[in-house]
């Protein structure tokens, strides 16, 4: 089988499920759709790497989350360096996404980004524990740790009490 072909069965099988995967770390549709396309991209450029992988979505799923890592970094530093204001997506400003889903991304972006990759992976994309942490190259302990952490700080985030700080749960990697 060609190259070419591969990486389009690959598409076709794969491409959904990891625009989602990505969208609950980044929380921007657009810029999931951009990071997995960008993976793909990768591939075709240069596929023999990804046509001697065991596992073709799990080796997408890790260019795809090095992409969005990537971009994040250099968002946040963009950020930064011009100081400008944060606006928080409401559930008008979203068409088509319930007020639920909104919160829900919302209280993911406050997450640290280490624990929010491991409840993405593990939550949304459906992978074992195991599989997270090979996915992520950390020991399968600090995987348990961030789910148990995780699991704990957005329950606050999205309960109906009072409020939980912003800087509350965050930390920088």
């Amino acid at each position: 089988m060609a190259a070419e072909d591969a990486v389009r069965q690959a598409y076709e099988a794969y491409f959904r499920r990891l625009v989602t995967q990505v969208y609950g770390l980044v929380g921007d549709l657009t810029e999931a759709e951009d990071a997995v396309h960008e993976a793909f991209a990768r591939v075709l450029a240069s596929p023999r790497s990804f046509l001697r992988a065991g596992d073709a979505e799990r080796w997408l799923r890790v260019a795809a989350l090095n992409v969005a890592r990537t971009r994040y970094r250099r968002r946040w530093l963009f950020d930064r360096l011009v100081r400008s204001g944060r606006v928080e997506a409401s559930p008008a400003a979203v068409p088509g996404v319930s007020g639920d889903r909104v919160a829900l991304l919302a209280a993911l972006r406050r997450l640290a980004p280490p624990t929010r990759e491991v409840i993405v992976l593990h939550h949304l994309a459906d992978l074992p524990v195991t599989e997270v942490a090979e996915t992520l190259g950390v020991p399968v302990g600090t995987v348990k740790a961030r789910l148990a952490r995780g699991r704990a700080t957005l329950a606050r985030y999205l309960s109906d009490e009072e409020p939980v700080p912003l800087t509350e749960g965050v930390r920088h990697a």
